[in-house]
């Protein structure tokens, strides 16, 4: 039988060993919250595409009438997305149907704090009424956005969202476990950080979550923590 020279190489799994604690964090970082509509929706620019993949689906629901995609550049994405996050993710948007006068692309922010921040500017530039946020992120950006938007635009009701996607199959749409395995801890440390820095309200954080984010970082996945 002739071999498909051109089929993908198959991706690697979570390893085994440390399956349950990588399920422990990508659970508690899922916030769970019912979607409902809001004035606006915002979403987080990163290396997933995933989150204008479901920046459009819940505006196509009606969930929002206005889309702010908001984010510059990072080491992380910029071979991916060279005119920035916030533009490709428009870019993507209006491809499958969004209209650009529905869209606010913020270019400039480079952290979790500037997205919300610049977004909050450039909506009242416009004029635009915000009462509710629905924040679209990666799976394990959810409580981070969540904590730094209360903090710094505590008037505003929150709702968080991501591609609805299980691990695995997130796994398999980045194409690199580790690099997965290393961003979940790496968001897990800023949690407890950002809050002690005053970037972010406190969030509990369970006695089981961080012993397996202790196994975690003990088996070598350090590349993300500050």
């Amino acid at each position: 039988m002739l071999m498909n020279r051109h089929a993908p190489a198959p991706v690697e799994a979570i390893p085994d060993e440390i399956r349950a604690d990588v399920e422990t964090l990508w659970r508690y970082h899922d916030m769970h919250h019912q979607l409902r509509p809001c004035d606006v929706g915002i979403g987080l620019g990163s290396h997933d595409l995933g989150v204008a993949v479901i920046a459009t689906r819940l505006f196509h629901e009606g969930l929002f009438p206005w889309i702010v995609f908001t984010g510059a550049n990072a080491p992380t994405t910029i071979e991916r997305f060279p005119r920035g996050e916030a533009v490709h993710y428009s870019e993507y948007a209006i491809e499958q149907g969004v209209p650009a006068e529905s869209i606010l692309v913020e270019p400039r922010a480079t952290n979790t704090a500037e997205n919300l921040e610049h977004s909050r500017q450039l909506l009242g530039e416009r004029r635009i009424s915000v009462q509710s946020v629905l924040i679209m992120s990666r799976p394990y950006q959810q409580r981070r956005a969540y904590a730094t938007c209360k903090l710094i635009w505590p008037e505003v009701d929150v709702v968080c969202a991501s591609n609805p996607l299980d691990l695995d199959d997130y796994v398999r749409s980045i194409g690199d476990p580790r690099r997965v395995v290393n961003m979940l801890v790496g968001d897990t440390q800023r949690i407890e950080v950002y809050a002690e820095r005053g970037f972010a309200i406190p969030q509990e954080m369970p006695d089981e979550l961080q012993a397996a984010f202790g196994r975690l970082v003990a088996a070598g996945y350090t590349t993300r923590p500050i």
